[in-house]
């Protein structure tokens, strides 16, 4: 999927410039020539990036800047002019990630562009990766930095391999498990048909985390075959 670039430059030349090198880099670049233009363009479409001049007509960059980052992290490189420091860091300060002067080398700001581009795409798959930290089915919060379980707010002691037990579940909600497969997967070890080790982890997960256990909500029995998740 090609990533795509919206740039504000009201200069024609430098957005033919600019527009040209990175569509040659695989890039899909849409082209603004004034900061209204620009608000336009990104409330309709989604970017991944966004090139900026500061000097724009109608809406310069700083304010398109600062209406841009009151509802979006999107990652915004300014190229301008302007090279003074006190426009550096009014831009850096309203929220930019990079800052290029003009003139500029298109290889420089080529790999600035691929560089933002990459640390928000990490920052991005990281906060997907906490986000999945935390299980949540039913009443239940499963939290798998802290290995605790909380039940409508109140923390629930969990054995080790009750918490693995549970955390097979939640993690895969549509799945039957036998219990070879549940001993396999948390003892990590050959299953040698010893079924009472199952149905005394399994009592007691579900003494602890169901309203009534002689009538389960979360793990359910399917007779002769194994457990799984209830529906919520």
């Amino acid at each position: 999927m090609k990533h795509r670039i919206l740039l504000v430059e009201d200069d024609v030349a430098i957005s033919e410039m600019v527009k040209g090198q990175f569509t040659k880099e695989g890039f899909e670049v849409v082209p603004a020539f004034d900061g209204e233009e620009a608000l336009e363009v990104f409330a309709k479409e989604t970017f991944d990036l966004i090139l900026l001049d500061l000097m724009l007509p109608k809406l310069d960059g700083m304010e398109f800047l600062k209406i841009i980052r009151e509802k979006s992290m999107i990652p915004v490189l300014i190229m301008s002019a302007k090279d003074g420091d006190l426009d550096k860091a009014l831009g850096l300060g309203f929220g930019a990630d990079d800052y290029i002067a003009k003139p500029f080398s298109m290889i420089e700001l080529t790999a600035r562009v691929k560089a933002a581009i990459r640390r928000a795409t990490h920052y991005s798959r990281t906060e997907q990766k906490k986000e999945t930290k935390v299980l949540t089915v039913g009443e239940l919060t499963l939290d798998l930095d802290n290995f605790s379980l909380q039940k409508s707010g109140n923390e629930i002691k969990l054995t080790a391999k009750e918490f693995h037990i549970l955390k097979l579940f939640i993690s895969h909600p549509s799945r039957v498990y036998t219990k070879a497969q549940i001993y396999s997967l948390v003892w990590e070890d050959e299953y040698y048909g010893d079924e009472n080790v199952i149905n005394v982890h399994m009592r007691r997960l579900r003494e602890k985390i169901e309203d009534d256990p002689s009538k389960p909500k979360y793990i359910k029995t399917l007779w002769g075959i194994g457990y799984k998740l209830g529906e919520f």
